[in-house]
């Protein structure tokens, strides 16, 4: 839990905090599954893009989606317990089952046929096979990535994995230099291109520009949440800057000697790190104490260490 350690001042309040990310991560994910993926045929990878098409292909064999889903989430969990640790079968556990209870929930209670505005698919026949929410399967897919891209990026954000493909995602990002996004196409791009065979041309390219439009879904917004403020920070006054970083942000610092090249009067230079909530808080405390201070800032989002995320 280490990725949320600067929410909270107590133990209890860092892992509540956590516990409700999480969550609200496998409701986003849960929400577009349900209303805008699997109601298209939307198979852009994943276990549950394998499912709709195995469910679709071996009609023959009396399968359901739900089974298909439980046992390759079974064997891929076996396998991320071996690779990756205990603690990521225990969240991928977790976050298989809220997504299983949160489906349920819907489709118990919110069925999309009694949603005002639904539209009914028919077959060639004219049989109503399904419903989708719009008549739009761009608009469809546009949420569907969105929401599942945003709700994947928060589980991976909490070092935890919605099961499936992620789990192979993650050990591709284990023993590679390949982000998770990146891992993530590598996984799935044979997932979607087979729709174009067992659905049609139609639906297997929309399936496809999700699949792509995911993976940058899922790294920028993974960027974004991981986004640091780095400070270099020039001055005269080091010890008063230090004991705010460090007393008043619970931060550490790096402080060397310096020189001014054009005055050659002494000075101090301190490095520190800081999240992107409190790098307002901390310029202006620079500015109160040296007016003359000269302060670099760089955007980061790859820091490892006490504070942040452990380096793997």
């Amino acid at each position: 839990m280490s990725s949320f350690s600067g929410f909270g001042k107590t133990q209890w309040a860092r892992r509540l905090t956590y516990i409700l990310i999480l969550n609200l991560g496998i409701l986003m994910l849960t929400l577009g599954i349900y209303f805008f993926k699997a109601p298209n045929g939307f198979a852009t990878g994943g276990v549950t893009g394998l499912a709709i098409i195995l469910t679709r292909a071996l009609s023959f064999l009396g399968i359901n989606q739900s089974t298909y889903v439980l046992i390759f989430n079974s064997v891929l969990l076996v396998l991320g317990v071996a690779v990756l640790g205990r603690q990521c079968g225990l969240l991928t556990i977790f976050c298989s089952l809220m997504y299983s209870i949160e489906n349920f929930l819907l489709e118990t209670f919110l069925p999309i046929s009694n949603i005002p505005g639904a539209v009914a698919k028919l077959s060639e026949s004219g049989e109503v096979i399904g419903y989708t929410l719009t008549s739009s399967p761009l608009l469809d897919l546009i949420f569907a990535v969105m929401l599942t891209g945003i709700g994947s990026a928060v589980i991976f954000r909490c070092n935890a994995s919605s099961g499936g493909t992620d789990i192979v995602a993650l050990i591709i990002k284990k023993y590679t230099s390949i982000n998770v996004g990146t891992a993530l196409l590598c996984t799935d791009i044979i997932i979607a291109a087979s729709s174009i065979f067992i659905y049609n041309l139609e639906t297997g390219l929309y399936s496809l520009l999700g699949l792509f439009a995911k993976v940058f879904v899922v790294d920028d917004i993974l960027d974004s949440m991981n986004m640091c403020k780095a400070f270099t920070i020039i001055t005269t006054k080091a010890e008063e800057i230090d004991d705010f970083i460090m007393n008043n942000m619970k931060r550490g610092a790096t402080v060397y000697n310096a020189e001014g090249a054009f005055s050659h009067q002494e000075k101090k230079v301190i490095v520190t790190v800081c999240r992107r909530t409190e790098a307002l808080r901390l310029r202006r405390k620079v500015k109160e104490i040296d007016p003359g201070a000269f302060i670099i800032i760089t955007k980061t989002s790859e820091i490892m260490g006490k504070g942040f995320r452990d380096a793997q």
